[in-house]
């Protein structure tokens, strides 16, 4: 044997020597091999997933002492349902955000209310602000005017408590002139389009505190 197939020998040896280990590991089973991956945790706070930020429209509410409430919260998103419960002396609220019963101290009360629609629910601070029983009454019921002449008349209380703001709502539109409307500030406005005297239905509130009254609209 010479020296070069000496050499040539020694290194096929050498080969079979390194390629052994790696055949024995392809006739080896196979480990599956995967990275985990954590599924995220299910959600668990349902707070503001279908209702906006804040549960209620307005905050705070005006009663007066001794006047039985009539009043409905507004909430910020749709198909609310509250939590029962009670709010100040003599004041609870249903379900349905309707406020009820008769306040018995005047006073400022802070009162947690919830409400959920759905599985989300969300919580906010209502104010009740409990005003003494002050006399008011209107002022300014009659309005003349004149067919295609712009109205500018205020429907107007005197008294009341101090620094609240009174309310009008009109009970039935239909008794308005065409043309004609009045505001929830009690402004009287619009272009009359027909002559005639209509007696308009206004509900006037002063802090919870509510009267009817009709005002007439004497259009010529």
């Amino acid at each position: 044997m010479t020296m070069r197939q000496w050499w040539v020998l020694l290194l096929a040896g050498l080969a079979v020597c390194a390629v052994a280990p790696i055949l024995s590991s392809i006739n080896a089973p196979m480990v599956e091999m995967s990275r985990e991956t954590p599924v995220e945790p299910r959600e668990l706070n349902l707070v503001h997933r279908d209702l906006p930020d804040g549960l209620l429209v307005e905050d705070t509410v005006y009663l007066t002492e001794g006047i039985e409430v009539d009043e409905r919260l507004l909430a910020a998103g749709k198909d609310v349902a509250f939590r029962p419960g009670h709010l100040a002396a003599g004041v609870r609220v249903d379900r349905n955000g309707r406020l009820y019963g008769t306040p018995q101290r005047a006073g400022t009360y802070v009162a947690s209310v919830e409400g959920c629609a759905g599985r989300a629910c969300d919580q906010d601070d209502l104010t009740l602000v409990v005003l003494g029983n002050v006399p008011w009454q209107p002022r300014e019921l009659a309005f003349p005017g004149r067919t295609g002449v712009a109205l500018d008349g205020e429907i107007g209380v005197d008294g009341g408590p101090a620094g609240v703001l009174p309310t009008f709502t009109v009970t039935d539109d239909d008794k308005l002139p065409e043309g004609v409307s009045i505001g929830p500030d009690g402004r009287v406005g619009g272009v009359p389009a027909a002559p005639g005297a209509f007696e308009v239905p206004v509900r006037i509130c002063v802090a919870g505190n509510c009267a009817g009254v009709v005002v007439q609209l004497l259009i010529a």
